[in-house]
């Protein structure tokens, strides 16, 4: 073979080994992201946060890391990921959202326009798992727990560019038997699996909290009897037994599974190599915070998260003043959901009031349409305000907040429903 044709053949070799060594470093960094639970277009760990404040813990407050200034979560709570996906009707409401190209932005930009700067993000583990036949599919759709991920890849990352500060909350899970959702009492061992896909995919987002359990319980059966007594112990440590039945579900307590303590989480987040902030939500539905301080894991990034509803025992200014002010001296304090039975009564004007005293930020319960829940924001999804939605909107963005009544007169429409909190 003569030299020069023996040269160009080697540099042809050399050619297609860089081709074929890129493409499966592509491969690799596609399985790599899908495994993860980030999208591949961008909006990846490298992707850049713009507006979106930086949470950090320092002392009792959470400030923007980018100018050391106080952080205070001002926000709502964003529902339909956690029991979409597990009723088989969409991977969230932004499945039906109409008449917006990128529901994602559009979504984003309309919570925005209201002042907000915080969002916390409800999720269902089994659907960001695929476990328990979850999300579950139709006729229509084949949903995928890949697809479940990107889509809130996507509205994080939307979320993040309009300046909202997310929170990713561990809310739900699928029921077992049935298309349908409910809440266990406490962490079971597929919540570490959950909690260390999750840390892995956003520990490079420094606009992202988490949120490591939603509401833990006790629970009773259907005479109302004690059959799991959750203790601040357990709560910290786990090692307890609690009923395998969702809240949604009777149970008679015989069967069970080992809880899993906040310590495990906050380890299993910490050892992906996420450093955020966590907030962690105390003993009966994150209402109880009294011991809050005496049983927290050793971790210097942790945030008091408090559930303040009017028909929960911590709902007087009594048990403000003697609970959450103390505790708001030392961690910072933030109310993750704030309703009411009827929310234009006068117990969230008095609440915030209090807590706008101190420094507690608050994030409503919910940014839904949901037309025969009070709690409601909204008379559509785009963002139209029901009359509560428009007293939160006023608070949200520093304006006086109308007199009730004075907006009164909106029907919502009716959407798919989900219970509060």
């Amino acid at each position: 073979m003569p030299d020069g044709e023996g040269a160009f053949v080697h540099r042809r070799v050399r050619v297609l080994l860089i081709v074929a060594i890129a493409l499966l470093l592509t491969t690799a960094g596609v399985l790599a992201v899908r495994q993860s639970g980030v999208l591949d277009d961008g909006t990846g760990p490298a992707a850049e946060t713009t507006g979106a404040a930086q949470p950090r813990v320092e002392e009792n407050r959470l400030v923007d890391a980018r100018t050391g200034r106080d952080f205070v979560p001002r926000g709502v709570n964003w529902s339909s990921f956690e029991y979409a996906c597990a009723q088989g009707w969409g991977l969230s409401a932004l499945d039906t959202t109409a008449g917006a190209a990128d529901p994602h932005d559009a979504q984003a930009a309309a919570i925005a326009s209201w002042g907000a700067n915080t969002v916390r993000l409800p999720l269902n583990q089994d659907c960001w798992l695929g476990s328990r036949g979850a999300p579950v599919s139709d006729q229509y759709e084949e949903r995928t727990y890949e697809a479940y991920r990107d889509e809130v890849a996507r509205f994080v990352t939307a979320l993040n560019r309009h300046g909202l500060v997310v929170i990713l909350d561990l809310h739900s899970r699928k029921r077992a038997e049935a298309p349908e959702f409910g809440n266990l009492a406490m962490p079971d061992a597929e919540s570490l699996v959950f909690w260390r896909s999750v840390a892995t995919a956003y520990r490079h987002r420094p606009s992202v909290m988490f949120d490591a359990f939603n509401e833990p319980y006790s629970r009773y059966d259907a005479t109302d009897e004690l059959v799991f007594d959750l203790t601040w112990a357990c709560w910290r440590d786990g090692g307890c037994e609690a009923p395998a039945e969702d809240d949604q579900t009777a149970t008679d307590g015989t069967r069970t599974y080992p809880v899993q303590g906040m310590a495990a989480v906050v380890g299993e987040i910490r050892d992906s190599g996420a450093e955020q902030p966590i907030l962690l939500g105390g003993l009966d539905y994150a209402n109880d915070l009294s011991r809050w301080l005496e049983f927290a894991p050793d971790d210097d990034q942790l945030v008091a998260a408090f559930h303040s509803y009017d028909f929960k025992a911590c709902s007087t200014l009594a048990c403000w003043d003697s609970v959450l002010g103390p505790l708001a001296d030392s961690v910072p304090v933030l109310t993750s959901e704030l309703g009411a039975e009827d929310p234009l009564d006068g117990y969230v004007d008095r609440y915030l009031e209090w807590a706008d005293d101190r420094g507690i930020g608050a994030v409503f319960w919910v940014w839904a349409a949901h037309a025969s829940d009070p709690m409601s924001l909204l008379v559509e999804q785009g963002g139209t305000p029901t009359e509560y939605g428009v007293r939160t909107r006023a608070w949200l963005s520093g304006a006086p907040v109308p007199a009730v009544g004075a907006t009164a007169g909106i029907t919502p429409e009716i959407t798919p429903e989900t219970p509060s909190g």
